[in-house]
Formats: structure tokens, C-alpha cells, sequence
């Protein structure tokens, strides 16, 4: 495993009787990344986690995290992890720094190590005027802070957190999220989730996930333009513009992807060009509707975006990865 290279994941397969929850599952993350680990409910999000935390084993497969592997030191691996679950795990008749102390001592720190590690989340995390208070009286979003305090009490050199903004309000949200962005700057972080605006908002990188496969690895940027390119919605009138003869000149139309027709009516013809790559091709299709002495009556540019890129790859999975 290279040296910068954190999380090593090398074929994982999970298998419970006949349904594999994870299938040939591989890729790697880097010191200092925020990837954004992404998938329907039921993909192999959570699972994938599990392992990692050493949680589950896996039934094939290897994964190293700092280097050593899920199958040799599960307590060495615990110790460089931090682990915020879906639903964190939290004591709530304790007061915030009771509880805190208490993780930090099941750590094993003690003095003066304990002090300074309690003093680094309560302001890393933003608990310092609710410390006092017990759990059970905090909102949601408080609770998910100190979800994250905890994760982050052995100052870990891996965060792995499984949906942290789940059912918080929209300003807790993004409070989440720019804390989690801080977090990445000093931490490899793993962030899972169905999303989608948060991956965006948090994770340089991306991978997607479905039915147990891995259906694509790369940035935002990347995946949009490698699977997304733009869509074009044309409005003609139906009069003089057959359906099959529209559909072959605009598939014509050079980084075209594929055209789709559809039924005429009230006199209007409506058809989706969808581009490749990010291109820029309403003067293309324009020219091609004046040529054929078309009328048209609209013509609209729609950059596809990660929620575009993840329903095409999640709902008509193919196994294919798409890698940049």
C-alpha cells in the first residue's frame, strides 16, 4: 500500500446466504480526502462501513486501513478510526463532557492527554455552551456534534461517518457540513450518504455504489462530464418534422450521445439531445433545424448534474465503472 494511501479496499464481497450485499468491491482513499460514498438505500453503504470499522467481516476480499488489515489487528484499526453511525451513540442521561470523558477513558486516555483531547472536540465541534447540559435536552443537531466529538476523542487519523445529517433541519445541515469540511483538512474522511447536495457541498471525490457494485470513482466534475455531458430539450412544430428524420439529423449533430423523440402534440414536437462531454451545442442543433427549414419554437441547455449522473447509474446498473 502506498504511503499516502489510507484506506486500501481490494475485492470485498458480503454475502448473507444468497444475496451478496457487497460484489467484487475495490478502491482506495487517500491521506487528507474527503470521499463522498454514495448509493440508493440498499446499496452496500452501511456494510461497506461496517467493515471497515470492523464491525462485520467480510465473507471475501481484503482491506487494510493505515496499513494493517481488517484480518490481522481489528483493536490497532479501531484506534486510527473514528466512527459516527447513522444513529449515534449516545448516552443521553449524561451531561456532554460526562459523556465525553467517558469515551475518552474506554479510549484509554488519561490526564493530562485526556484534558487536552475533551478541550480540542468541545471547540473543534462547537459544544462549549452546552457541556454542561445533559444529552437528552440537546436538538439534533447539538447531539450530532457530540456524535462527532466522540468519533474524534483519540484524535483518529480516519473519520468514517454513515449519513451524520440525517434528520437534521436545513441550517443544522449545513452547520454539519462545514464542519465536517474543516474536519477533512487534517483527516481522511469517509462520508456516506444518499446526499446528494451534501457530497457536492463536502467530498472532492466521489464514489457511487449500487446493488453491491461499484458504478463509479472520481471527482463531481469528473463524473458529470464523463457520464452527464448537457441536455438539450428542443420544442418544433410537428408540422413538416418527422420523428424519425429528426432523430437522424440530431444524431448527426457531431458529441451528440443520443437523441430521444417524443409523441407530437397540440402541434409541438418535443426532443432531448444529450450531449457528450461538456460541449456546447445549441448553435448545432439550431443550424440543423434551419437547414431542414424547421420551426422552432424553444431550445433549452441543461448542464447535468451529480443527481443526473447518480439516478442514470443507480437505476440501470451495469457493473461498468466509471473511473477518471
Amino acid at each position: 500500500m502506498a504511503q499516502d494511501t489510507m484506506i486500501e479496499v481490494k475485492n470485498l464481497v458480503k454475502a448473507y446466504g444468497g444475496l451478496r450485499a457487497l460484489d467484487d468491491v475495490s478502491f482506495e482513499v487517500k491521506r487528507g480526502e474527503v470521499l463522498g460514498f454514495l448509493g440508493p438505500n440498499g446499496a452496500g453503504k452501511t456494510t461497506t462501513m461496517k467493515i471497515l470499522t470492523c464491525f462485520v467481516a467480510p465473507t471475501t476480499g481484503e482491506a487494510k486501513v493505515t496499513g494493517i488489515s481488517i484480518t490481522d489487528d481489528t483493536l490497532a484499526i479501531r484506534r486510527q478510526v473514528g466512527y459516527l453511525p447513522e444513529s449515534a451513540p449516545l448516552y443521553i442521561d449524561m451531561r456532554v463532557d460526562e459523556y465525553l470523558r467517558f469515551v475518552a477513558e474506554v479510549r484509554r486516555l488519561s490526564g493530562e492527554t485526556l484534558t487536552k483531547a475533551l478541550s480540542r472536540v468541545i471547540e473543534t465541534c462547537g459544544l462549549s455552551t452546552v457541556t454542561k447540559r445533559e444529552i437528552r435536552t440537546l436538538s439534533k443537531g447539538f447531539k450530532q456534534r457530540v456524535g462527532l466529538a466522540q468519533a474524534m476523542i483519540h484524535d483518529p487519523q480516519v473519520l468514517i461517518l454513515d449519513e451524520p445529517t440525517s434528520g437534521l433541519d436545513p441550517n443544522q445541515i449545513v452547520d454539519i457540513r462545514e464542519l465536517i469540511k474543516s474536519i477533512g483538512k487534517e483527516r481522511t474522511v469517509i462520508l456516506s450518504t444518499h446526499n446528494l447536495s451534501e457530497v457536492q457541498a463536502t467530498a472532492g471525490r466521489v464514489i457511487i455504489i449500487s446493488s453491491g457494485k461499484l458504478v463509479a470513482d472520481g471527482s463531481p466534475a469528473e463524473l458529470e462530464a464523463d457520464r452527464g455531458g448537457a441536455r438539450y430539450n428542443v420544442q418544433l412544430v410537428s408540422e413538416g418534422a418527422e420523428a424519425a428524420e429528426v432523430k437522424k439529423v440530431f444524431g448527426a449533430v457531431d458529441k451528440v450521445q443520443n437523441v430521444e423523440v417524443g409523441d407530437a402534440s397540440n402541434g409541438e414536437l418535443t426532443v432531448v439531445v444529450r450531449s457528450k462531454g461538456n460541449a456546447d451545442l445549441r448553435k448545432d442543433i439550431f443550424n440543423a433545424v434551419v437547414d431542414r427549414k424547421w420551426v422552432l419554437l424553444g431550445l433549452e441547455r441543461k448542464q447535468v448534474d451529480l443527481e443526473s449522473v447518480f439516478r442514470q447509474l443507480t437505476s440501470k446498473s451495469d457493473g461498468a465503472v466509471s473511473k477518471n
